[in-house]
């Protein structure tokens, strides 16, 4: 019997291209309700979404458009280790290949790469970008607490027809989202979340991304290899 989790685990990636068609508010609250049933420490649900559609939205487009070529702000929050490891580079190095290729981008296409990456901060035309943030006074370990929020989200997204992408780079320009948004002042820029209908005859959504193998990442205590078979 086939489980529903891992099928929806199974064939999630990022949607770098989407339709225009309009997603109804009822269908965001109950994707954002799924979000919020995520565990987190002391049942803090730490995090925040910010929903944008339309207007707002363009808005903040048209901002993020003025510096998408610009140096990225002074971080708020570390995101990749610094520096990055050679087996953590060539993960992202392929990782970009991917993407790169299945666009026809060739690898010293450098004004096509920042072209592509620019589609970041306008959320690749989904029709609705999630601006998601947390308090800044919230300890580390809450980051982990939206992260599994966040993969709440997209798995009850995906099981409703829609697609997602994760937009880190919204970080890069934390404090001018801030402005446009007038969020809270304690508020972090996160990340953002683009979301929509996938466009799936748009070659850059056959694009994946290989997993690390087990052994890299687990090991096992108190198991045996080959346990005898108890069935007597």
């Amino acid at each position: 019997m086939s489980n529903p989790i891992f099928q929806l685990l199974e064939h999630r990636s990022s949607c770098r291209a989407f339709l225009p068609d309009v997603v109804p508010l009822a269908d965001l609250r109950a994707i954002l309700s799924a979000a919020r049933r995520a565990p987190s420490g002391a049942n803090l649900q730490p995090g925040g979404f910010h929903v944008l559609t339309g207007a707002p939205l363009d808005r903040l487009r048209a901002v993020l458009a003025d510096v998408a070529q610009s140096p990225p702000e002074p971080s708020e929050y570390s995101y990749f280790p610094n520096p990055l490891p050679p087996h953590l580079r060539a993960r992202q190095r392929s990782a970009g290949y991917a993407l790169y290729h299945a666009l026809g981008i060739e690898r010293r296409d450098i004004a096509g790469r920042q072209a592509q990456f620019a589609k970041n901060y306008r959320f690749f035309e989904a029709p609705v970008g999630i601006v998601v943030t947390i308090d800044r006074n919230m300890g580390a370990g809450c980051f982990m607490d939206l992260g599994m929020a966040l993969m709440a989200l997209m798995l009850h997204a995906q099981s409703m027809g829609y697609g997602t992408c994760g937009i880190g780079a919204l970080a890069n320009h934390g404090r001018l989202t801030h402005q446009t948004l007038g969020l809270a002042q304690d508020d972090i820029v996160v990340c953002g979340i683009a979301l929509g209908r996938a466009d799936t005859q748009a070659p850059v959504n056959a694009v994946t991304t290989e997993r690390a193998p087990i052994e890299d990442y687990a090991t096992f205590h108190g198991f045996e290899e080959n346990p005898p078979d108890e069935r007597g």
